[in-house]
């Protein structure tokens, strides 16, 4: 035994760098596997150890310690860490408007609680640039309406003239402008005549007038000799004959002057001053009043001049068309399977309104219209069913210029879109906000409650909207008196977006 210990001693004193090297490695070993596993956490338990005993002996002489929010070098990297988040956590919260210290949550007068990311401060003058507007939750009755596209049409027939060449002419004068208003009886144009029978025509009836003063004072001479005696009575038979006569042919000639174009005044004067007409003055025609009363009086418009001054027409070419837009009809296309409901809109005379398509924010209303007539065929080709509604037409500019033309600008035009709203069913005591007031988003829609300085976001269930506005479930998520933001509700949920870290990028869609 004892020279086995010797042996190692002498072991170890021959090798004596073997043995230093192989003990500095174990040291290495053991000092890295404790930094890896426990070194922080022994630290961190020496550190706190050391500052309790600093705490508790500052206590014991001066009363309890303050110690800093800031976090120092000497404190361990979790605590940093820590320190940091709730650093981050208070500055969203003042960026969406909820008090510090407030960490899941907060809880608004009306003792609803809020999840942090769904609130946000608003100041006035973000308001002001938003345009926000704020609408009170109100209980309301409303009537459900199917929506059909339509769009402004003239009424077949009705609505569009032409005015044609009576006879062949030539163009001498147009009186009106392309667009200006004309009343029924004002001059159009004028044209000289070259049409060969109705010269022959004229020619033949100023033949006859002449013809018959002359037999007229025939009849005269014989009737003062026949009454002296000098020649018998029988005389005037003849005279008398030829007389009824030439009056009948006379008849025939004028109906045949009406008919090519010229007016009773035209022939009348004929008659008086013995001359052909050899121009004619074209006259607007007279209005169909079987429109809608109007508030204003009845005129044309000038839509289009087919001619010129100066060009050569015959007997029904068209001259100009004018319009009558003092009243128009909608055109709706509903689908097939809505028969049902206009024939009851119909029979039970439920009057419809128009939703009309504009530039603004505000969609302009127009209620108390009745359906004319439904179609009774289906487009073959688009499967729709057309309904028709009178629409009287409203002036916005009546104005003449200084040369006696007068233009005029209606409201409703045709080719203008707009939406016909048939009511279907009414449903009472509902809540219902104004279209821009509900977001969407995914499955689900949220609405923008007021409280104080700040708008919670607040999920409801839609229950039905449309054009007109949006019926929310009385389900507790609003209350009638809680006051929602109407329009601005979309920049306010893009900014709480913003604010959550999730808002759009506003460099998508561009490359740079």
């Amino acid at each position: 035994m004892p020279d086995a210990q010797n042996q190692r001693t002498s072991t170890c004193v021959k090798h004596p760098r073997r043995w230093a090297l192989l003990a500095l490695v174990s040291v290495l070993v053991v000092g890295g596997a404790a930094a890896i596993c426990g070194w922080p956490r022994w630290r961190q338990l020496v550190v706190a150890g050391l500052a309790r005993r600093e705490a508790d002996d500052a206590h014991a002489s001066h009363g309890p310690a303050v110690s800093s929010p800031v976090p120092t070098a000497e404190q361990p990297q979790h605590d940093r860490d820590h320190h940091s988040a709730v650093q981050d956590a208070s500055h969203a919260r003042a960026v969406q408007g909820q008090p510090e210290g407030d960490l899941a949550g907060h809880a608004d007068e009306d003792h609803r609680p809020r999840a942090a990311g769904e609130t946000l401060e608003l100041s006035a003058a973000a308001a002001r640039n938003m345009g926000l507007t704020l609408c009170e939750v109100q209980l309301q009755d409303f009537s459900r309406s199917l929506a059909i596209p339509a769009v402004v049409i003239e009424r077949p027939g009705r609505s569009e003239i032409v005015v044609s060449a009576p006879m062949t002419g030539i163009v001498t004068r147009i009186f009106p402008l392309a667009g200006a208003a004309v009343a029924p009886g004002d001059a159009l144009c004028e044209v000289r005549l070259t049409h060969e029978d109705l010269v022959e025509k004229q020619s033949d009836f100023l033949r006859d007038l002449e013809q018959l003063d002359v037999i007229n004072q025939e009849v005269n001479r014989l009737e003062d000799v026949a009454r002296s005696g000098a020649v018998p009575g029988r005389r005037l038979l003849e005279p008398m004959y030829e007389k009824q006569k030439l009056e009948g042919a006379m008849r025939a000639e004028r109906e045949a002057l009406l008919l090519h174009g010229l007016t009773v005044e035209q022939i009348s004067t004929i008659e008086r001053e013995r001359q052909l007409v050899k121009t004619i003055v074209i006259h607007a025609p007279d209005l169909d009043h079987s429109h809608l009363e109007a508030a204003h009086e009845d005129f044309f418009q000038v839509s289009e001049l087919a001619v010129k001054p100066g060009a050569h027409v015959t007997t029904g070419t068209p001259l100009m068309t004018l319009t009558d837009h003092c009243e128009l009809y909608i055109e709706g296309r509903a689908f097939e399977q809505d028969a049902e409901l206009l024939s009851e809109a119909i029979s039970q005379q439920r009057p419809v309104s128009a939703l009309i398509e504009s530039a603004a924010r505000d969609r302009q209303e127009l209620g108390g219209l009745q359906i004319l007539y439904v179609d009774g065929t289906v487009d073959p080709e688009s499967r729709a069913l057309k309904c028709y509604v009178r629409l009287q037409n409203e002036l916005l500019r009546d104005e003449s210029t200084p040369d006696g033309h007068r233009f005029v600008s209606w409201r409703y035009r045709p080719g203008q879109r707009m939406e016909l709203l048939v009511p279907a069913e009414t449903w009472e005591d509902r809540i219902v906000l104004p279209v821009e007031a509900v977001i969407s988003e995914g499955l689900n829609w949220y609405v923008y409650q007021k409280h104080g300085d700040h708008f919670d976001r607040v999920v409801v269930h839609v229950e039905h909207r449309d054009r007109r506005g949006v019926v929310i479930a009385r389900d507790g998520a609003l209350q009638p008196g809680d006051v929602v933001a109407a329009r601005g509700a979309y920049q306010l949920h893009l900014a709480l977006q913003h604010a959550a870290g999730g808002g759009i990028d506003p460099h998508a869609g561009h490359n740079h």
